[in-house]
């Protein structure tokens, strides 16, 4: 009975412009650093997001995410990255060359798994379209993924190039939208509606923002509170189901002057973010981070490639902040997308979502 009414469940009364709160908007806040003002990726500078939902009859619950790393041309200025496997049951494409050259040249777009093709194709002609790159004969795009199955018929391959250029072109600089949106739309994660979350932390004079694709299972804790057993959400009980594997993609993104190796320091520490969720990272789990710094200082321009550079860099010494400021925005972006998600239903299925006003009271 419990956890009936720790569940929200579908409901045709609520109706679609109902705000959903954010954690922080019910009085819980995760760790000991201030946000940015948007608590969001775009935080960070020059940082956009860009949605493209598909809800299309019964069976199709899905989309693109599109993360810009800044207002410029990303292929001619590219950016410092690096990627981290917690789990490497996924399809993260474009990963070879973020770990042979340590720098991405696209903006990084997330989907559902059979989608990864046509996105990359979408991410391919938008930036041969981009002014100044007339004469590019080879683009890295980079796409991840996680699998909507559930809820979306992801067989029948819905997700086209355009949807990927849609995602890109409308990706904005101001709040971003969470929950049941662009590659978030049909996922799940601890059995509830997952999506996609996004936080921020504030590091003196640097901001470290994180957004995420939710899809994945473990024994939800929230703020240190195990609410799996409050709401009975316990995937390793017997059942005839296997648990709950899914995957999540966690895109780091910061204004610190940091290289690739130190962007890879700071992508593994997301996963300590993770972790304190609840999660498993189990066997059947894509688990990805991918970190990139923005700072004009870093990018791999064109003059700079062309000759020898030097590039500033923050001290390994003053990591640390940034480090704490990662594993508590991850951690924030992950219950934030539950919270903004809604339940949904398909004729594949339907989940429900977190109340968000007895999570209030469950951590009070």
């Amino acid at each position: 009975m419990l956890a009936i009414v720790l569940i929200a469940t579908i409901s045709t009364a609520m109706a679609a412009d109902d705000k959903r709160p954010r954690l922080r908007d019910l009085g819980v806040t995760i760790g000991v650093l201030d946000p940015g003002p948007l608590d969001a990726i775009t935080d960070v500078r020059g940082v956009r997001v860009g949605h493209r939902t598909i809800v299309e009859g019964d069976r199709i619950r899905t989309g693109v995410t599109a993360i810009v790393p800044h207002e410029g041309n990303v292929f001619q200025d590219k950016v410092p990255a690096a990627v981290v496997v917690g789990n490497g049951f996924g399809k993260l494409m474009g990963t070879t060359q973020i770990v042979e050259l340590g720098e991405i040249e696209t903006p990084i777009l997330l989907t559902n798994t059979l989608a990864v093709g046509q996105v990359a194709e979408g991410v391919v002609r938008w930036t041969l379209a981009q002014p100044g790159n007339e004469a590019v004969q080879s683009v890295n795009a980079v796409v991840g993924e996680t699998n909507d199955g559930r809820l979306n018929d992801i067989r029948a391959r819905t997700i086209t190039w355009q949807h990927a250029i849609d995602a890109i072109e409308h990706a904005t600089s101001g709040a971003v939208e969470e929950g049941s949106v662009g590659a978030g739309t049909g996922t799940v994660a601890f059995g509830l509606k997952g999506g996609i979350g996004t936080s921020s932390r504030r590091v003196t004079t640097y901001t470290v923002g994180v957004l995420v694709q939710t899809n994945f299972g473990g024994l939800l804790t929230i703020a240190g509170v195990p609410l799996w057993k409050q709401l009975g959400l316990n995937p390793f009980a017997p059942q005839p189901a296997p648990p709950n594997a899914g995957s999540i993609m966690i895109v780091v993104a910061t204004d610190a002057p940091l290289s690739d190796r130190n962007l890879e320091r700071l992508a593994r520490r997301a996963l300590v973010g993770l972790s304190r969720t609840g999660a498993t990272i189990s066997n059947g789990s894509g688990d990805y981070v991918i970190a990139f710094s923005t700072a004009q200082d870093v990018r791999r321009t064109s003059a700079r490639r062309s000759s020898v550079a030097t590039f500033p860099e923050l001290p390994n010494e003053q990591m640390t902040p940034l480090f704490q400021a990662v594993a508590e925005a991850t951690e924030e972006a992950i219950v934030n997308s539950l919270l903004q998600a809604r339940p949904m239903r398909s004729a594949l299925s339907s989940v429900d979502a977190l109340d968000p006003e007895v999570v209030r009271r469950a951590l009070r």
